[in-house]
């Protein structure tokens, strides 16, 4: 046998031809490859190399990247599978389908490279690779794999039929990982800045793997979160001159004639008593107490008539048509209201 002979009568056509190259022990006795035959293709000088325990390249040379990602999910996977190939006509091409990774994913800086980070390392100088398993699957890091754990595995992101955590979650696992201030602040500015997510989701992954104890995450965070409002500040002033919606006065603190501090506001429109508030928060702390902080400012100024308009940097980044919907009916509906209590309006 050589590396050019078929494995069996019953070759693998439905997998891809990287697939094909990467086999699990298992995978190859299917093929009616016998160990002594795996053991001998491995020998030095062989044509064959195992890459993993129980994961096989078959050919000699240096493994690419897309090779090693599927060699780290071979060796993660539980009990990987292939998907059935679709019965083909006599003579026709079987088609391709996907290798499926249960319970496995790709993580860490390795999942921001395939998100296409610019400021994460290219896969092949990367000397591990990041995977993702459910907390208990009995499993130890060897070789280019380190294991990561977690109690509750993400919807993975098919990305070129790899399963790649979400950015926030591969963000989390690649920051434990890194001393470099400006490395992580490079990071979770990127993430922000090219549309990745919104900064909410990785503070509130940070928090949860309990990171915000390192001085270096928490200016990184802070950073973030200053270009996460900067975006959303930007969006919410795209939302008003492309969606034709009256000028208001942005950026204001309100107060009772003589009395106390109302609030401040993104943006009120004080001829309709409409107020707009963007909600930035950062789950560092309790969620709850943080919105109940929300709700007693909203609360408050309805009850002088002021309509508070809530709206998250998320839904103006999906859906800035049906926001500025929203924030038009509430102008359009200041005419049937009766009128709002007098408050200052003052440059915050």
């Amino acid at each position: 046998m050589n590396h050019n002979t078929p494995l069996s009568p019953r070759p693998l056509r439905h997998l891809s031809d990287v697939q094909l190259r990467v086999l699990t022990t298992a995978q190859l006795r299917s093929q009616g490859v016998s160990p002594a035959d795996i053991n001998a293709q491995c020998r030095p000088g062989g044509t064959w190399q195992q890459l993993l325990p129980g994961v096989y390249l078959l050919r000699p040379g240096p493994a690419t990247s897309e090779e090693r990602l599927h060699a780290v999910l071979l060796y993660a996977a539980r009990s990987p599978a292939t998907e059935p190939a679709v019965p083909a006509q006599p003579g026709a091409g079987e088609p391709h389908a996907p290798q499926r990774y249960t319970d496995a994913m790709i993580t860490g800086l390795a999942a921001l490279a395939l998100h296409r980070f610019s400021s994460a390392p290219p896969l092949l100088s990367l000397d591990r690779i990041d995977v993702l398993v459910p907390r208990l699957r009995r499993l130890r890091s060897t070789g280019c794999v380190r294991i990561v754990r977690t109690p509750g595995m993400p919807e993975p992101e098919q990305i070129t039929g790899i399963p790649v955590a979400p950015v926030p979650r591969a963000l989390a696992d690649a920051v434990a990982d890194l001393a470099d201030a400006g490395v992580v602040r490079r990071l979770l500015t990127e993430a922000v800045r090219g549309g990745h997510c919104e900064p909410a989701a990785v503070v509130k992954e940070l928090t949860q793997a309990r990171l915000l104890s390192r001085p270096h995450v928490v200016d990184a965070v802070d950073s973030l979160l200053a270009e996460g409002r900067a975006i959303a500040e930007d969006r919410l002033y795209r939302m008003v001159h492309e969606h034709g919606l009256p000028d208001p006065v942005w950026n204001v603190d309100l107060r009772l004639p003589g009395g106390p501090h109302l609030g401040g506001l993104d943006a009120y429109w004080p001829d309709h008593a409409v107020a707009l508030e963007l909600d930035t928060r950062a789950p560092r702390q309790d969620e709850d107490a943080m919105w109940s902080e929300y709700a007693r400012k909203r609360e408050h100024l309805e009850r002088l008539g002021i309509t508070v308009v809530h709206i998250t940097p998320k839904k103006l980044r999906d859906s800035m048509e049906q926001q500025a919907t929203v924030v038009r009916t509430a102008l359009m509906a200041s005419a049937d209201r009766d009128p709002a209590a007098y408050v200052v309006v003052l440059p915050r």
